[in-house]
C-alpha cells in the first residue's frame, strides 16, 4: 500500500538567523516550495504536521521559514529531520508518471511473467531519463528508464513489465565489466 505521505527533501542547514531552514529538494517541481502551507514530520512513528510561513527555492534548494522555528539556533535543531508532505497535497502528476517511493520496492517481471527482480532504487542522474537499479539473482541490474524498455508499471498489482528482447541492449548488471575502446 502507497505512503499517504511522500518526502519532499530534508533539511540541511539553517538559513540566515531567522530560523529559515535550508533543504535538499526531493522534488521535480522546485515551484511547488512557495505553494506548501502545511509540512510533516515523522516523530516516535506518526506524522506530525508543521504550518509554512514562507517557502522559496533557489538554485536548486528549496528555504522553508517554519511556524515555530524563529532562530538560528531552533533551525539547527532540525538539520537531518525529512521533510513529508501528504498525499492531498501532492503535485499532480501526469500520465505514465508515479512518485518514486511508490515505484521502489515493485517486482519487476518480462512480458511472458518471468520474475527478473525488485526495484531498489531511482536514479536521477542527468535530464533525459531515470535508472532504475533492480536487486536480481544474478546481483544488481540497471536500466534506463524508457518505455522501449519499460512497458508498464502497475503500482497497484506491485509489477514493473520490462521488455525482454530489449534488455540484453540496455541492461548493465554489476558482474559484467564495461567496454572499453582501446
Amino acid at each position: 500500500m502507497a505512503s499517504e505521505y511522500l518526502e519532499i527533501g530534508e533539511i540541511v542547514k539553517p538559513q540566515g538567523i531567522r530560523g529559515e531552514v535550508k533543504l535538499k529538494a526531493a522534488t521535480s517541481d522546485m515551484s511547488r516550495y512557495a505553494r506548501l502551507e502545511t509540512v510533516y514530520f515523522l516523530k516516535k512513528g506518526q506524522y506530525v504536521p508543521r504550518k509554512v510561513k514562507k517557502g522559496r527555492a533557489y538554485d536548486g534548494f528549496a528555504f522553508l521559514q517554519l511556524e515555530g522555528i524563529d532562530d538560528r539556533n531552533a533551525a539547527e535543531l532540525m538539520r537531518g529531520k525529512v521533510v513529508y508532505v501528504d498525499r492531498a497535497h501532492a503535485i499532480e502528476l501526469g500520465e505514465d508518471e508515479n512518485f518514486v517511493c511508490d515505484l521502489e520496492g515493485l517486482t519487476a517481471v518480462d512480458t511472458k511473467g518471468n520474475e527478473i527482480g525488485t526495484l531498489r532504487e531511482v536514479l536521477t542522474p542527468n535530464a533525459v531519463c531515470d535508472v532504475y537499479a533492480f536487486d536480481t539473482p544474478r546481483g544488481e541490474m540497471m536500466i534506463p528508464a524508457l518505455k522501449r524498455v519499460v512497458v508498464r508499471v502497475d503500482v497497484d498489482a506491485g509489477k514493473i513489465v520490462l521488455d525482454e528482447n530489449v534488455l540484453p541492449e540496455v541492461a548493465v548488471w554489476e558482474d559484467e565489466p564495461a567496454e572499453r575502446d582501446e
